[in-house]
């Protein structure tokens, strides 16, 4: 199997998401204690979901997280699972995200998907298909 690729009996894959998203008015509220635990969260979050976390960077405003998810499972769904369960905890745990916010997560966030291939490799190898 290519290095780096995750396989199941019936697919060998690379599902990588680039996901960013920030708390609800895009408020400076990812302290550095609130930042490290928050990581913890996405951690244990993707480790429950049988995901690889590739990259993780936490900004005072906004959150970067490149995740390795499986095939059966959609971007919604895996940003859904760490966004409701991180401010399920911190929200919990911090008083301060409760009195400040009516929710820590902004309904939105970004997502795009990434391989190990580039684009202009991809469409080189499926023109030269017919060739074959």
């Amino acid at each position: 199997m290519p290095k780096g690729y995750d396989s199941s009996e019936t697919s060998v894959h690379f599902m990588g998401y680039h996901f960013v998203w920030c708390p609800k008015y895009s408020r400076k509220v990812l302290t550095p204690k609130i930042e490290k635990r928050l990581k913890e969260l996405i951690n244990k979050k993707a480790k429950e979901l049988d995901c690889k976390v590739i990259a993780l960077e936490v900004m005072s405003d906004h959150v970067h997280l490149f995740i390795q998810g499986k095939p059966i499972m959609t971007p919604n769904f895996i940003i859904g699972q760490i966004k409701g369960y991180t401010s399920h905890c911190l929200r919990e745990e911090f008083p301060e995200l409760r009195t400040r916010l009516p929710t820590l997560w902004s309904r939105s966030y970004f997502v795009s998907t990434h391989g190990h291939v580039s684009d202009s490799l991809i469409k080189k190898y499926i023109a030269e298909q017919k060739g074959m």
